[in-house]
């Protein structure tokens, strides 16, 4: 790495985009990923799609039991 940069011509948030959505990556344990691959395999879901169904119950059970 140099010593010094120069961002004299730099611009502050060319980049931003206000609207702009980030959407985190789930980083799964091998056996979960096994697990619920061959799962979906067998629904003919994507693995995406099965996760979120379970998440959606999760989120009903827990809702439910406030």
């Amino acid at each position: 790495m140099r010593d010094q940069y120069d961002f004299s011509k730099g611009q502050r948030g060319k980049f931003y985009r206000e609207a702009a959505e980030l959407h985190l990556p789930v980083y799964l344990d091998a056996e979960v990923e096994a697990y619920l691959s061959a799962r979906a395999k067998a629904r003919g879901v994507d693995v995406g799609q099965l996760v979120n169904e379970l998440l959606r119950k999760d989120i009903e059970l827990i809702e439910a039991a406030r």
